[in-house]
């Protein structure tokens, strides 16, 4: 009997793992399928966590969201050949990969202001390009 109940709770278990992987709702969870739109989200989301004070109350908020936004964006459009091509979802590329950088290597430090000019510039490049449809 002891043996069957093991059985019985590594099956239950390898279920339930298993079923936890296939969740994808973490994935695409902010994205909508809208390339041109997603990548817009994701930049006014950006701009107003990087310009929030450091004393802000949000502030700590708004980080965590920034991250999960730059995990979204990536994993939903990374494999997309489609966008990979376009000189828009490269600059993108470039400038989430600086600030995840900033988050994971720096995560208590305030954004130097060179790096949010660097961030607003490329922003302003990747809305170009979208304008142009590139």
């Amino acid at each position: 009997m002891r043996q069957l109940l093991t059985r019985f709770f590594a099956l239950i278990l390898v279920a339930v793992i298993g079923l936890t992987g296939c969740n994808s709702a973490g994935v695409s969870g902010q994205m909508s399928g809208d390339y041109r739109q997603d990548t817009l989200t994701v930049i006014e989301t950006l701009r107003t966590a990087i310009n929030l004070s450091a004393d802000d109350p949000d502030k700590n908020a708004a980080e965590a969201n920034a991250r999960n936004l730059i995990n979204d964006f990536f994993s939903f459009y990374r494999r997309d050949n489609a966008v990979e091509g376009l000189s828009s979802f490269a600059t993108t590329r470039t400038a989430l990969n600086a600030l995840a950088g900033h988050y994971s290597s720096y995560p208590n430090r305030p954004i130097p202001e060179k790096l949010k000019n660097r961030l607003e510039q490329e922003f302003k490049q990747v809305e170009a390009a979208l304008k142009r449809g590139a």
